[in-house]
């Protein structure tokens, strides 16, 4: 059973380096199947993870939560420590708001000329840019 007074070491990492690297009271994340949270002493788990927003509540300020935009990859858990390998990931703090903004514009633009031209891999590549541009824009408001 999870202890909250112990802590969890949390690793965020993508080609570019680490993005994040925090202890934490608590890990919330939305893996494949569903979210999972993860606190000191869960069971180890190895989970893929979507494009969505990651949550830490912070060990040094109890009121203070870090959310990180990571765009898919996958989640490993184990001796109290939280590795999550990603393709790409931002810290809130880190996003340009009015570039994901843009970001998902030409993706609803794409989705509607590909929908149109009834062009299956243009639409599926532009629903993917879409969903990454809106967890962007979503994990910008917690600044």
């Amino acid at each position: 059973m999870a202890d909250p007074n112990h802590i969890v070491t949390v690793n965020i990492v993508t080609p570019d380096g680490v993005v994040y690297d925090h202890h934490g009271n608590l890990v919330i994340v939305n893996a494949i199947d569903g979210d999972i949270g993860i606190m000191a002493s869960h069971e180890p788990i190895i989970a893929p993870i979507k494009i969505s927003e990651v949550r830490v509540k912070r060990t040094d300020d109890p009121h203070h939560e870090d959310a990180i935009a990571v765009n898919g990859g996958f989640l490993e858990f184990s001796n109290d420590l939280v590795s999550i390998v990603a393709n790409s990931a931002e810290r809130a703090r880190d996003i340009d708001l009015r570039r994901a903004q843009y970001q998902k514009q030409k993706a609803e633009e794409t989705i509607k000329t590909a929908e149109e031209k009834h062009n299956v891999d243009d639409l599926a590549r532009a629903q993917v840019s879409l969903r990454k541009a809106m967890n962007r824009i979503n994990v910008s408001s917690h600044k």
